[in-house]
């Protein structure tokens, strides 16, 4: 469970903590090609050692995915930075996220201006990312629990989607849920131990489909993703 009396210590005193950390992190991410400053300032000054249990804090900023638990991960700084600036974001968009996690991710979004919607199938990591919103006071990211393989129609259409979970093909009811002028759609899709990244872009309708590099993701378990039983 989320110790909220030493993570709100540890956000009141952030400045104070891994500066030298997130120092190389940013450099590091320079170095792969993250030119975005919006998105670095962003990933500089967020805490990444709350999204963590305390046993993790020490390496908050390694470029490494660390367990959140239910079997999921945190994703590496590279890809979290990747993903995000691949979508060209702008301030007030609509963005669903689908894979919660750790609300990581999610917060990344909300820091940059965006309407953020999250969907987590597993119940206990929702509740305590919610924990962490509130405490970073991100109170109006809206989540909830569920399929995220079928997005979440009622606050479509969405500017942007991003899946931080490799699915088997492109969920059709997720490029239905892009605004059809502009939207982007961004994720993993291939085997359950490799995928690579797509972004698609809805343009009055008609998709321009973009491959990017490889990448290695938790499965996204769902009705348009994989099945429990595809996994064993």
């Amino acid at each position: 469970m989320l110790d909220l009396k030493s993570k709100r210590t540890s956000v009141q005193s952030t400045g104070n903590h891994f500066t030298h950390e997130r120092r190389q992190m940013i450099e590091f991410l320079r170095s792969r090609g993250i030119t975005d400053d919006r998105v670095l300032r962003v990933m500089q000054d967020l805490p990444r050692e709350i999204f963590l249990d305390s046993h993790f804090a020490v390496r908050s900023y390694e470029d490494s995915a660390l367990p959140i638990g239910s079997g999921q991960t945190i994703s590496q700084p590279y890809t979290v930075a990747y993903m995000t600036q691949a979508l060209r974001l702008k301030p007030q968009e609509k963005v669903l996220e689908i894979g919660t996690g750790s609300g990581y991710q999610a917060s990344v979004l909300f820091a940059l201006g965006c309407k953020v919607f999250t969907i987590e199938r597993h119940m206990p990591l929702l509740q305590e990312a919610k924990k962490r919103f509130d405490l970073l006071g991100y109170h109006n990211i809206l989540s909830r629990g569920g399929d995220g393989s079928r997005g979440w129609d009622e606050y479509a259409p969405y500017d942007a989607i991003i899946v931080t979970a490799g699915a088997p093909d492109v969920p059709e009811t997720l490029v239905k849920q892009l605004n059809p002028n502009g939207g982007r759609l961004i994720i993993p899709v291939g085997s359950l131990e490799k995928q690579k990244m797509y972004l698609i872009v809805s343009n009055e309708g008609k998709l321009t489909v973009t491959e990017l590099p490889e990448f290695m993701f938790v499965p996204l378990i769902g009705k348009e993703g994989w099945s429990q039983d595809d996994r064993k």
